[in-house]
């Protein structure tokens, strides 16, 4: 995945918003479930990772998204950043055909199997690029991306972050190191800097003093981002997840006002899930 807008400002953003206090709303003072898992919760993490990943709240619309982002991962597309050059596109794509076996996408399962864990467009294209934007209009396409989406990286971050003993944004904190970072065992995954943190913490498992472990984390995720070429912009921890760390707003709770990439967002009150 990668930062798809330039940062426009610095400075005094970060000081100006961890200043502010964090005071609910009446709306959202009856909270739901525990679980990043609960459809409102879900929702409103899925709309914190659209503000860095896509800069919107909007994260339906990026069904259609498609662009080789220069990552080095060939293309990149839909809801969390798919990419034809890590295997998650193609599993996308194969889900899909599984579920419906004529689609616009279908005849470019062999082009894909082939440019795995390369940056190459061959066999894709322009041809490939109109066929995702087609198939993004088709609600079995945009099952498929979420089923994804949940398979690789919601679900196992939320079920760590549960084991780990964290609360909503500690379980937003990791799902949204699993969409820049991956979950595997390389130095900038979610395993190594979980590893980094809890060293740093002294805990292994479980951390007693919550506040401390997640500081610890992204101090580790913010260096992890760094690692990364492609990537280097760290507003997504430093202005958001920060921000509601500092806060205290350990349960995610409306209203959430945060800035990432030099853009202001809020969310007012719980979403209503479609």
């Amino acid at each position: 995945m990668d930062i798809r807008r330039a940062l426009r400002h610095t400075a005094v953003a970060f000081a100006v918003i961890t200043l502010a206090a964090y005071h609910p709303s009446p709306a959202a003072a009856q909270p739901p479930p525990a679980g990043l898992d609960e459809p409102r919760l879900k929702e409103v993490a899925m709309e914190l990772v659209a503000s860095a990943e896509n800069s919107t709240l909007d994260w339906r619309s990026q069904y259609q998204f498609i662009k080789d982002i220069g990552d080095g991962q060939g293309y990149t597309g839909g809801i969390i950043g798919f990419c034809s050059g890590t295997g998650d596109m193609l599993e996308v794509v194969d889900r899909y055909t599984r579920r419906k076996p004529v689609n616009p996408l279908a005849p470019f399962l062999p082009a894909l199997r082939k440019v795995n864990g390369t940056a190459s467009h061959e066999g894709l294209g322009e041809p490939f690029v109109r066929a995702w934007k087609q198939a993004a209009k088709d609600r079995e396409f945009q099952a498929a991306q979420e089923e994804e989406r949940d398979r690789v990286y919601f679900d196992p971050a939320v079920r760590m972050a549960k084991a780990d003993g964290l609360r909503p944004l500690g379980q937003f904190i990791y799902f949204d190191a699993v969409v820049m970072h991956g979950n595997g065992n390389d130095r900038n995954g979610l395993r190594a800097i979980r590893a980094t943190a809890m060293k740093k913490a002294k805990c292994s498992n479980r951390c007693g003093d919550e506040r401390a472990y997640l500081s610890a984390f992204l101090d580790a995720r913010r260096t992890a981002i760094k690692n990364e070429t492609v990537h280097g912009e760290t507003s997504r921890v430093d202005t958001e997840q920060r921000v509601f760390l500092e806060q205290g707003n350990f349960d995610l709770r409306p209203p959430l006002r945060w800035q990432t990439y030099g853009d202001w967002y809020e969310i007012k009150a719980w979403p209503v899930v479609r």
